[in-house]
C-alpha cells in the first residue's frame, strides 16, 4: 500500500471523527433551543445559528468521507452496460469530472471565505460568515486528495484502514 493512501487513511478518519462531532453537537443544541422557547417561554439566539455550522461542517468535511467509502450516489444503468474497457474509461472520465468539479468548487467557495471573512454574524458574533462558510472549500480540498488518490491507487472503499494501530 502506498504512502499517499496511509496519509489519507488518517485524512479520512479525521474527517469521519469531525463529521460525526459536528452531528453530535447539533442533535445536542436543536433540542435545547427548542426547549427554552416552547417551555421556558425564552427564545435563545445562539442554537440555530450553531445548528448552522454545524450542517456546514457535517455536510463538507463528511462529504469526501461518503466519496472515500464509495457510499454517495452511484447511477451504473449506463456504464453496467459498458465493456470492461468502456468501463474502465468511464470511471477515468468521472474520477476527472470530480476532481474539476471539485477545484471549481474549492475557488468559488474560497472567494466566498475571502470576501466575507471579516463580516460577523448577528446572532453569533463571534463567528464571521467567512469562517463559517470555512469548511466548504476544506471539504473540496479534501475531495480532491480523495479523488487523486482514487486516479492513483484505484478505489479505497473496500479495502480494511490501517491506523497507527493496525488495520481496522
Amino acid at each position: 500500500m502506498s504512502a499517499y493512501s496511509r496519509l489519507m487513511d488518517a485524512v479520512y478518519l479525521l474527517c469521519m471523527i469531525i463529521a460525526a462531532v459536528s452531528l453530535l453537537l447539533m442533535v445536542t443544541v436543536i433540542p435545547i433551543g427548542i426547549f427554552a422557547r416552547y417551555v421556558m417561554n425564552d427564545s435563545l439566539s445562539w442554537p440555530e445559528p450553531v445548528a448552522i455550522v454545524c450542517m456546514i461542517i457535517f455536510t463538507f468535511i463528511g462529504a469526501p468521507v461518503g466519496f472515500r467509502a464509495g457510499t454517495h450516489i452511484c447511477v451504473t444503468m449506463v456504464t453496467d452496460r459498458l465493456s470492461p474497457h468502456g468501463q474502465k474509461i468511464a470511471l477515468l472520465l468521472s474520477n476527472l469530472l470530480m476532481l474539476v468539479a471539485c477545484l471549481v468548487i474549492f475557488q468559488a467557495s474560497y472567494a466566498l471565505c475571502e470576501a466575507m471573512w471579516y463580516q460577523p454574524q448577528a446572532s453569533l458574533p463571534a463567528i464571521t460568515f467567512g469562517q463559517m462558510y470555512l469548511p466548504i472549500p476544506v471539504g473540496a480540498l479534501l475531495t480532491i486528495l480523495f479523488v487523486i488518490e482514487r486516479l492513483l491507487c484505484g478505489d479505497q472503499s473496500e479495502r480494511p484502514l490501517v491506523s497507527l494501530g493496525g488495520t481496522h
